[in-house]
């Protein structure tokens, strides 16, 4: 039997932000197990597992900013007053100042306020209280303090973030816009895999033939190098670099320069990989890299102007060792494989002697590659959103951040200092994942995080929302508290971790603002009700799926009732396409897999009712049309979807997402949460309704496309602007 909670194991996990009891999704109240908070704590390198243990770190939470004379970041709103501690020993004078990111000092003022002292290492330490005026700009700034008569300086990043995002569009009510599997969109052109000239070529399309003002897609984050490649792209090794996978090899300025055999050669691997854009087969991406790779090799010798040399030393200097780091990581995993905890010892750390050997002698050219690979993607995702831009489109491209990354991968390699080893993250059960969900990742540490003020979120950011007009931020409660699953137990025995939201979602809106972006949260799933009105007060979007909009009584809510501050869409990538869902693929897929803890006979009696209760609102409001263009005069199939899309566009929502499946009556699930290989998940093309790939040059005359996307852009009483 598992021991019971102590008020001292209690008290040491709520310092630490971790959830001894909480409400499950059917309203029940749960008692997180002894065990699984101790696991917990563990992962956050707090002792628990005794009582004597949990006291004394209990104390050492208590003692901890009195040791500083900071805190190690201070993240405020614009606009509202905030205040700063400061520790030094008791009596001492201390002088405060901010240095502004832009140039200039601000002085600090010291508030009137008495804080009793506390000894603290054998010094008695006092608290003075410095107030931060709320009319400060918006930036990255820097808190100085200095005692009286002592040289010594300390000094900590002042972040003041916008306290609300401006509106998502300038001028325009709404927007409509495509969502899809960048990787599943091939044209004639692509290495059987879709790549960042497509994307530009799909936004220039839908921008300027169908009036869409964005295009949302998959996380474009890095894989390994080494084979063979983790399908899922919210799986990746790093958030913050992107994979060459999606590179147009003959894009690359270089390629104009080779002659002879090196040219006849990357032809015919070209013409290779793109003989099979057509074929009814899953996508490989072992195949795409070992050709694309290849043929980027040669590209990386090919000697590059002044112009672009000079191009290529800014971009390094720009990313500095973040890019170094992943860059050492690739060539080395190329060297050793992808698993950095199964390396020599010496390699395992980042900062050693040998890893630094490796980097700059022993690996240097392959080091170079994986940098090059980055300006090389960097220079093609420039292009897209360009291309976007130009067409007409408000936002253009709108990338997703993932929740995490690969346990082993160069993300927790090279920041093994703020990753927590021991737990995953996942999520815990709920209506449609009812055994939980363990996706393997692991977390942040929140205590890691901030006393790194945040610096390697931030780059993240940066790198992310470069090239954007958007950010859809998968999970987004994971910037709340995430579903914490100590290693070796189920999904089901996790328990929520809190981070600090005020300062995650403050950054996020930073870089944003920053950027010029829209931030899209996808907030479906668990989530406390507060959390919606906080996003929305700070300017951020929510997430609605339209199987999921229902009233208090479980009734469809009515399309004019919806939020406006979200992005709708009537599917999601962890649903099948429309067509598929109407089918009922997602209960004979979970059936086959037994992921299931109902019987099959009433998920199909619980999905009809549901499927009806939206018809019949459908119907209801006329948008349920017989139409001989789509299905012979009846209703059937591809009406539905369409009239599916005349409820969203009669929505007050600011963007409407569209999945592309829906545009060619795709019914293939692209993902099937709860299984790894026992479903093809993420490496189904993008296919018609027989399941025949559809290439993009096929899909830019497609009559179908067209209807939806009239569906979608003009509401059913012609109000919606778009």
């Amino acid at each position: 039997m598992s021991a019971e909670l102590t008020d001292s194991v209690r008290e040491l996990a709520e310092a630490f932000g971790v959830a001894t009891e909480f409400w499950d999704w059917q309203g029940n109240h749960v008692e997180v197990p002894y065990d699984t908070v101790v696991g917990v704590l563990a992962a956050l390198g707090v002792a628990a597992d005794s009582e004597e243990a949990a006291r004394a770190a209990l104390q050492e939470v208590r003692d901890q900013p009195w040791r500083r004379t900071l805190p190690p970041v201070v993240v405020t709103r614009s606009g509202r007053p905030a205040e700063v501690p400061v520790h030094v020993p008791h009596g001492d004078a201390v002088r405060v100042w901010v240095e502004l990111e832009s140039g200039g000092t601000v002085t600090l003022g010291q508030l009137d306020r008495w804080v009793e002292p506390q000894e603290t290492g054998g010094v008695l330490t006092g608290e003075a209280t410095f107030a931060v005026p709320g009319d400060l700009p918006l930036g990255w700034h820097t808190i100085h303090a200095q005692r009286e008569d002592i040289a010594v300086v300390e000094q900590v990043p002042l972040v003041v973030t916008p306290d609300r995002l401006p509106p998502a569009l300038d001028g325009e009510k709404s927007a409509w816009g495509f969502m899809t599997q960048l990787y599943s969109v091939r044209s004639k052109r692509s290495w059987a895999h879709g790549d960042l000239d497509d994307l530009a070529e799909l936004a220039r399309w839908s921008g300027d033939r169908l009036g869409a003002g964005f295009v949302l897609v998959n996380p474009l984050h890095a894989p390994s190098p080494t084979t063979p490649i983790e399908p899922s792209p919210y799986l990746p090794v790093t958030r913050r670099f992107v994979s060459p996978l999606y590179i147009r090899v003959e894009l690359v300025p270089e390629h104009a320069y080779l002659a002879g055999a090196v040219r006849t050669e990357i032809e015919r691997t070209a013409l290779l990989q793109r003989s099979l854009n057509a074929a009814d087969v899953l996508l490989d991406r072992d195949a795409v890299w070992e050709a694309k790779r290849s043929a980027l090799s040669v590209l990386h010798s090919v000697p590059r102007s002044p112009a672009r040399a000079a191009d290529y030393a800014e971009f390094l200097a720009r990313e500095g060792e973040g890019l170094r780091n992943f860059a050492t990581w690739c060539a080395l995993a190329e060297m050793h494989g992808a698993v950095w905890s199964t390396w020599p010892e010496a390699l395992q750390d980042p900062t050693s002697a040998e890893v630094m050997r490796h980097r700059d002698e022993l690996a240097a050219e392959r080091v170079d590659f994986y940098c090059w690979l980055q300006w090389v993607l960097d220079e093609q995702l420039a292009a897209a959103q360009r291309r976007a831009r130009e067409s007409g489109m408000p936002l253009g491209v709108v990338h997703d951040l993932a929740v995490g990354v690969h346990p082993d991968g160069a993300d927790t390699w090279a920041l093994q200092d703020v990753m927590a080893r021991g737990v995953t993250v996942g999520a815990p059960p709920d209506a449609f994942n009812q055994l939980g969900q363990d996706w393997s990742q692991p977390p942040w540490r929140p205590d890691r995080l901030a006393q790194a003020a945040y610096l390697p979120y931030r780059d993240m950011l940066r790198t992310v929302l470069r090239h954007c007009g958007g950010v859809r931020v998968d999970h987004i409660i994971g910037l709340f508290r995430l579903w914490w699953v100590p290693e070796g137990r189920p999904a089901s025995e996790g328990t929520y971790v809190r981070f600090d939201h005020e300062a995650l979602i403050g950054i996020l809106a930073l870089e944003a603002w920053r950027a010029g972006a829209v931030v899209i949260g996808e907030d479906l799933g668990t989530v406390e009700p507060w959390v919606r009105d906080y996003l929305g007060e700070r300017g951020v979007l929510g997430t609605s799926i339209l199987w999921f909009e229902r009233d208090e009584h479980g009734r469809p809510r009515p399309p004019e009732t919806w939020r406006e501050l979200c992005l709708a869409a009537v599917t999601t990538h962890d649903l099948p396409p429309t067509a598929g869902y109407l089918a009922g693929e997602h209960i004979r897929i979970r059936s086959e897999l037994g992921l299931l803890t109902r019987t099959v006979e009433e998920e199909q009696r619980v999905d009809e009712a549901d499927q009806q209760s939206w018809l019949a609102l459908l119907a209801e409001r006329g948008w349920l049309q017989t139409d001989a263009e789509t299905d012979g005069g009846e209703p059937g199939e591809e009406g539905t979807v369409l009239a599916l899309h005349r409820a969203l566009a009669a929505t007050p929502c600011r963007l409407l997402g569209v999945a592309l499946p829906d545009a060619v009556g795709d019914r293939r699930t692209v993902n099937q949460p709860g299984t790894h290989d026992e479903y093809p998940n993420w490496r189904v093309p993008l296919s018609d309704p027989s399941g025949r790939p559809v290439l993009l040059d096929d899909l830019v005359d497609s009559p179908r496309a067209a209807r939806l996307a009239a569906a979608v852009r003009t509401p059913p009483d012609g109000s919606r602007a778009g």
